[in-house]
């Protein structure tokens, strides 16, 4: 039986017009027991101006599987910003929150 052990956050960066932006992210809950090292990549899509990429994510498709430790989820925010996000995970699997995911840039 797979056991939440709470929530995961993290910071990566988006480059947007050909600059780099920081951005942090919360709401990712760690389906497994033992954890050791998660990452996520992925495309931007409608995405027309830098402030519209704050927000909640909500799952706008099913999670896909990519192999062993690889997913494939598509998220949408209510600005209709959407994200295609291949996660990586070594020792768990790494799921959307109920709540979906908070997106903030960083200053």
């Amino acid at each position: 039986m797979a056991l939440g052990i709470g929530w995961s956050w993290g910071h990566g960066t988006l480059t947007y017009k050909g600059k780099t932006h920081k951005f942090k992210v919360d709401g990712l809950s760690v389906g497994e027991v033992g954890v050791t090292k998660a990452s996520a990549k992925g495309n931007v899509y409608d995405l027309k101006n830098l402030a519209d990429f704050d927000g909640v994510y909500a799952a706008a498709a099913a999670a896909a599987a990519a192999g062993k430790g690889v997913g494939v989820t598509v998220v949408t925010n209510d600005k209709g910003v959407q994200l295609s996000i291949k996660s990586t995970t070594t020792g768990a699997s790494l799921k959307l929150a109920a709540e979906g995911i908070k997106i903030k840039l960083e200053n």
